[in-house]
């Protein structure tokens, strides 16, 4: 079934807006490329609706945060909207600031969101209404573990039932939810951590993930979270003496360009609760 939603992107090429972090744009663009969507990106909020009535999907990022791209994200929304296109955020952060907080909350009261991708302390954060995250990464005492994976289970489905979104919490074991069903989906490596925006590039394939396939959202989000995380595995198993981190985020962008369907459905590690 996962291999499948791989299979349905390359099928598509289904074209993307990205209103997201300058930090990691061209690596969100690269990831699109490689997994067989193409990219857009588009902040202005002069051309961000009509950007984004030329798109199958909409992918919103708050990591880099400015005044300016508030309004093209909820200009951008809510032309998907009535078009009836997914629309994926990454709340990057939120917690962390007051305008981090009150946008993202924002953005989840007037927009329809087919995907809410981040880690634990920003979904928390973001259910919360406030919250503290350490920058962009999860705070230790938040991190899923074997031990709390019930209890966060639990968690994503009551906050996917809530809003109505499919919610992907990701970490050392990820977990994705649509309010009934949960994937728990143990692909990645520890090294991902070292890399800056392998979230965003997440949430940018997940965008095109669910934009190829939007009667399965769920399905369709699981099988973005589990390549990117056995990309971040064969990229590891890639590296030589002389590469770091630089190179290894490379190779997770090969790795997701040389997937298979077929490769996808064998390595993806999950059960299904």
């Amino acid at each position: 079934m996962l291999g499948k939603m791989l299979e349905n992107v390359r099928a598509s090429c289904p074209l993307i807006h990205n209103i997201t972090n300058y930090v990691t744009v061209n690596d969100c663009a690269n990831i699109l490329l490689a997994c067989g969507a193409s990219p857009i990106m588009a902040d202005d909020c002069a051309e961000a609706a009509e950007i984004t009535s030329l798109c199958g999907g909409l992918n919103l990022n708050i990591g880099t945060l400015n005044s300016r791209t508030i309004e093209s994200m909820l200009l951008a929304g809510k032309r998907a909207n009535e078009l009836g296109h997914p629309v994926v955020l990454d709340p990057v952060g939120v917690g962390a600031s007051t305008l981090r907080t009150q946008t993202a909350l924002e953005l989840l009261a007037q927009l329809r969101l087919a995907v809410i991708r981040g880690n634990i302390s920003e979904i928390k954060a973001l259910a919360s209404g406030s919250g503290t995250t350490k920058g962009v990464d999860a705070d230790a005492a938040d991190k899923v573990t074997e031990q709390t994976l019930s209890g966060v289970a639990t968690f994503a489905k009551s906050f996917a039932e809530k809003t109505g979104a499919v919610i992907a919490i990701t970490g050392a074991i990820d977990v994705v939810s649509d309010g009934k069903t949960a994937y728990c989906i143990r692909n990645g490596h520890p090294m991902m951590s070292s890399v800056t925006g392998t979230g965003c590039q997440l949430s940018a394939m997940t965008s095109a993930f669910v934009t190829a396939t939007p009667d399965h959202p769920l399905e369709a989000a699981a099988a973005a979270v589990s390549a990117m995380g056995l990309a971040g595995e064969i990229a590891h198993q890639r590296l030589g003496k002389l590469d770091g981190n630089a190179s290894y985020r490379n190779y997770i962008i090969d790795a997701i360009y040389r997937m298979t369907p077929d490769i996808l459905e064998k390595g993806a590690s999950y059960e299904v609760r």
